[in-house]
């Protein structure tokens, strides 16, 4: 999930019990204030300053160090062992390369005071990599949960990381990008944003994109942290940024899909998607797949700026805030309906559908033949890709509204409880 519901705003707060001090105050109002709302509509965007350049960070280094970072280079395709990105790839397909067993069990269990996991964990290096609502962003160790290491900041995250050539990148909600060495958490550079950062990032080349709730669309030097461009939308980004090709895709709180030209960051078309989103798009070849806060789900066609077709719930409508899963034979997408929907990726023709007990916010996973995806029941189920049937499900307890991760034969994903869960082949 992109975007944070008013659910997650509530129980987030009352798990932070306030921010210190003015500043803090004042973010803990407004967070409160866009989880209530949510994304709204707006004409214009209020004038903004222009943001600082990238601060190098000089803190002391936590205990372990590593080799600094070569500067980045072009995203590589996705392997088994790594899950590197927000939804596996750059064209946030949802599809993981790895396999998993029949019936996966718990190999560990890494838990958290104080807070919870909203957002989706990644996974490189023999090391999961996520961000609590507690303030604190955590390595862990693949094969056995024990901590590698921890740092903090005062908000926490909502954002996924991102994961290349040694480096984590994360956007925090306090509204500060950070890069991190993935060998020892040392800071290596941080950036500030005029709001939260509930947007994960990608990268294309040297590279690294991500949205913010001021409105913007930043692409900065992923080595240095320095500007390169920004994209400036009239209302809140919350969405991981899909990129195919020499093209990224927004989808916004504006209620528009935008599709920018990455070397220039100049828009290259817009379409109408007739409400606000959160969700991100997935992308199959010239075709988009994203639904909206207006209960419909959409394919746009990018190359056209032209939407062929939309889809809305028969039993009853309910806003999209999960992303989708696309592969050439189906479309997944869960939504607040507490339903899962499989789509016929050329028509929208329903091709099954899976009711859970609670709404499915957080975005699915296809494992070969199989869907894996958490639902606000505390389930995480896998369904037969081909015909939605339930084929295994898992009791995590608390809430799932984060998407799962999956590398190396192994699935991590966490609770609203502060439970993350590592599952595979025991």
């Amino acid at each position: 999930m992109s975007g944070l519901s008013q659910d997650s705003w509530s129980r987030r707060r009352r798990r932070e019990g306030g921010a210190s001090g003015w500043v803090g105050g004042a973010l803990g109002v407004l967070a409160v204030l866009l989880g209530v709302t949510g994304c709204s509509r707006a004409d214009s965007a209020p004038p903004r300053a222009e943001p600082p350049a990238a601060v190098p960070v000089t803190s002391p280094p936590p205990a372990l160090t590593a080799t600094p970072a070569a500067p980045a280079a072009a995203a590589p395709a996705a392997a088994a062992d790594r899950w590197p990105l927000f939804r596996g790839d750059p064209q946030a397909t949802g599809v993981a390369p790895s396999t998993l067993p029949a019936k996966p069990q718990v190999l560990w269990r890494f838990a958290v005071k104080q807070g919870g996991f909203d957002a989706s964990a990644v996974i490189g290096g023999g090391a999961v990599y996520v961000g609590s609502t507690n303030g604190k962003f955590y390595a862990v160790d693949l094969a056995s949960g024990k901590p590698r290491w921890e740092f903090s900041t005062e908000l926490g995250f909502t954002a996924s990381a991102a994961l290349k050539d040694g480096r984590v990148y994360v956007g925090d909600s306090s509204g500060r990008f950070h890069c991190l060495d993935a060998g020892s958490g040392k800071p290596a550079w941080q950036f500030d944003s005029d709001a939260e950062i509930s947007s994960s990032a990608n990268f294309h080349g040297d590279r690294v994109l991500f949205g913010s709730q001021d409105g913007y669309l930043y692409c900065l030097d992923a080595g240095t942290g320095r500007p390169v461009w920004k994209y400036q939308s009239s209302n809140q980004i919350r969405c991981f940024p899909t990129i195919v090709g020499d093209r990224t895709f927004v989808a916004g709180c504006d209620a528009r899909l935008h599709v920018i030209e990455l070397s220039s960051g100049k828009q290259v078309a817009e379409v109408d998607l007739e409400a606000p989103t959160g969700s991100t798009a997935a992308a199959l070849e010239s075709v988009l797949f994203v639904g909206t806060e207006g209960k419909t789900f959409f394919a746009v066609d990018w190359r056209q700026a032209k939407i062929l077709w939309r889809y809305e719930s028969a039993e009853r409508g309910a806003p999209f805030r999960s992303s989708a899963a696309v592969t050439p034979q189906a479309v997944i997408v869960g939504s607040q309906d507490k339903i899962v929907h499989a789509l016929r990726p050329k028509d929208g023709t329903p091709l099954w559908t899976f009711t859970t007990r609670r709404k499915v916010d957080g975005s699915p996973v296809v494992v070969g033949d199989r869907v894996f995806v958490g639902s606000s029941d505390g389930r995480l189920y896998a369904l037969d890709l081909k015909t939605g049937a339930e084929r295994w499900h898992f009791e995590a307890g608390g809430e799932i509204l984060a998407s799962p991760a999956v590398a190396a034969g192994r699935l991590v994903v966490g609770t609203s409880d502060g439970d993350l869960y590592c599952l595979g082949e025991k």
